[in-house]
């Protein structure tokens, strides 16, 4: 069995580790601790890296990191990572974009309720001072006030809805995203930036870049309302900060929420000299629940990117993000992994693969091809496949690749179907995403499922009689293997296919008595 090297360079939850810890396939090192020199020697055989912002993948990271795959940013910013020069190593960089989703859309609220009533002045003049003084303390409701919404992504967007249910008028001011995004939500949308600038309190959630650094100014500031209150949980620099320091002593800015600066630590900086202001030291991802997602997240990538599944929210994939919809990365992604998938379910040489789709997606299907012919020879062909040579060494395995854009014909508004055929058998798996972003598995070899692509598979056809569920659950018990999903399909021939999602890896030995019950037709088991 294969193994891969992961090297962990910052400290993320215990939760991740543990899940590289028991995947039999990673060689795991814990490397938080090294010293950022030393740690040039560990990841020199590498092939998937986690790092953090106490980690730089500059320069001299990418000429020590010489297997290196891929590498996880364990956190939404990537602005210490050096993706450039990464793509020209062709090394996939990638993100875990929504783990801290709901811990910056909470924080974002509780800044906005703080600025409003000025909650951590009236705390501390009670607390510490002991003073009671309530006449000192009359604050601003936010229903009936309008909201600026600068950037309406993942949480953007969940930051309108929670003040929509706070009865505010909420406005979207987003050139990327379609307008229904924001209308479906009862949001207004708007391609003009000044009505943003119009609204009782503004809130930002950009990334950080050349187009969004200092998005505010001095000049912004002064076509805002009197009195406006505006919020920064993203990032720091959207706002100018000398501009806001001007706008929040003047008074022309009544109240500002800051969670993140442009230089941090920013224990001295101008802005904690004013008494009109609420702050944090950049906490938008500091809870409990966030850290675990980004942790077990992050190691569910660095898993996947180390055996070739997938290589989810890539920031250097051979695509122009710009000029394809949203919907369309997802999907590239899910391809991958039940290309992978099909191949792992049909161990033999690979004859021809072909790659289908129904729906807007179907008008993506080159994009699509290369990333289940990347998934399905993962560590097939003894070739290092990337984005960039799929199509060739396929073509020089004698590996037919064919798309296929089909009339839809099903339930689902956009299905892309992935048909591998070796000298063996054929696996046919149809996939399709719903709303959110969920992956499910569909159909596998015409048995109508619904599964996440997602953890330790074991299919198991059998003929279609009483007691089978029983007799495998039984076995698979005594095998000391615990069952955490049970999917059946069944079709007209009086045959039906279980999908059995385990905690742990199921041994050869465990398949083995599986595929020796009376009723068993075929047995396999792969891990995604």
């Amino acid at each position: 069995m294969e193994k891969y090297k992961v090297v962990v360079c910052d400290h993320i939850h215990e939760a991740g580790l543990e899940m590289l810890q028991n995947d039999p396939q990673i060689d795991y090192v814990f490397a938080a601790d090294v010293d950022k020199t030393a740690l040039l020697d560990v990841i020199a055989d590498a092939d998937v890296t986690i790092t953090r912002s106490s980690t730089d993948v500059d320069d001299k990271f990418i000429a020590a990191a010489k297997k290196m795959k891929a590498i996880v940013r364990a956190g939404v910013g990537v602005d210490n990572v050096d993706i450039e020069g990464c793509s020209k190593e062709g090394i996939i960089v990638m993100n875990v974009p929504t783990a801290n989703t709901i811990a910056a859309v909470e924080l974002t609220m509780a800044h906005m309720l703080s600025c409003m009533r000025m909650f951590p002045y009236s705390h501390d003049h009670l607390k510490n001072q002991r003073i009671w003084k309530r006449e000192k303390w009359y604050g601003y409701e936010l229903k009936g006030k309008k909201l600026g919404v600068i950037g309406f992504g993942n949480i953007g967007s969940r930051v309108g809805t929670r003040c929509k249910a706070f009865e505010m008028d909420v406005i979207a001011y987003d050139p990327y995203i379609p307008a229904s995004k924001a209308t479906d939500l009862g949001v207004k949308y708007t391609e003009n930036f000044d009505d943003i600038l119009a609204c009782d309190v503004i809130t930002i959630h950009t990334p950080k870049n050349q187009e969004t650094i200092d998005i505010i100014g001095a000049e912004e500031i002064a076509k805002m309302k009197d009195g406006v209150v505006l919020i920064n949980c993203a990032r720091g620099g959207l706002y100018n900060e000398e501009a806001l320091y001007d706008g929040l002593k003047s008074g022309k800015v009544r109240f500002a929420g800051i969670d993140v600066f442009k230089k941090e630590p920013a224990t001295d900086h101008p802005l904690l000299d004013l008494d009109n202001i609420v702050v944090s030291p950049h906490l938008g991802a500091n809870t409990f629940e966030s850290q675990y997602n980004i942790g077990t997240q992050a190691a569910q990538q660095a898993i996947e990117a180390a055996k070739g599944i997938a290589y989810p929210n890539a920031f250097n994939l051979p695509i122009d993000e710009t000029k394809i919809p949203a919907f369309v990365k997802p999907f590239l992604e899910l391809g991958q992994k039940i290309g992978f998938m099909a191949s792992e379910l049909n161990r033999a040489p690979i004859v021809s693969i072909k790659v289908s789709a129904q729906g807007d997606i179907a008008e993506y299907l080159d994009s699509l091809s290369t990333f289940v012919t990347v998934g399905a020879l993962a560590d097939k062909t003894g070739d290092t496949i990337n984005y960039v040579n799929a199509s060739f060494i396929a073509e020089q395995k004698g590996i037919k690749i064919e798309t296929s854009a089909e009339l839809s014909s099903s339930a689902y508004k956009n299905l892309i179907s992935v048909k591998v055929t070796t000298d063996k058998r054929v696996v046919d798996i149809d996939a399709t995403i719903f709303e959110e972003g969920v992956q499910r598995i569909v159909e596998v070899n015409g048995f109508d499922l619904d599964v996440e692509p997602k953890g330790n598979f074991i299919l198991f056809k059998n003929t279609d009689v009483p007691g089978v569920i029983g007799k495998v659950g039984t076995l698979l018990a005594e095998n000391s293997v615990n069952i955490a999903d049970f999917r059946l399909g069944r079709n007209n021939s009086g045959e039906a296919l279980a999908v059995i999602i385990t905690d742990t890896p199921v041994k050869d030995t465990a398949l083995a008595k599986l595929a020796a019950l009376e009723e068993c037709i075929s047995v396999d088991a792969v891990r995604l």
